[in-house]
């Protein structure tokens, strides 16, 4: 069971990078207001701090899933160690 949930971990570790994409897309065509509503509104103000700031929590959110993705596979295959 563990060796079969590897590539189920992976694929949903980076499928969370594309679901924050996609809410930008989302919250525009159906005007929900939200992060990725604010961040293209601020694109189109110029407001390049708000634009800065959103991109970095962006960008933290997919590292830190990318990284529990690795955490978790490393724990799911005793192949896998930290140490060498």
């Amino acid at each position: 069971m563990r060796n079969a949930l590897i590539p189920v971990v992976t694929i949903l570790g980076f499928q969370s990078g594309l679901l924050l994409g996609g809410a930008v897309i989302t919250e525009t065509i159906f005007a929900w207001p939200g992060v990725a509503s604010l961040v293209v509104e601020s694109i189109f103000n110029s407001d390049f701090p708000v634009v800065q700031a959103a991109v970095a929590v962006f960008a933290l959110l997919i590292v830190l899933a990318n990284l529990l993705t690795d955490i978790t596979v490393a724990w799911l295959d005793p192949k896998i160690r930290f140490s060498s």
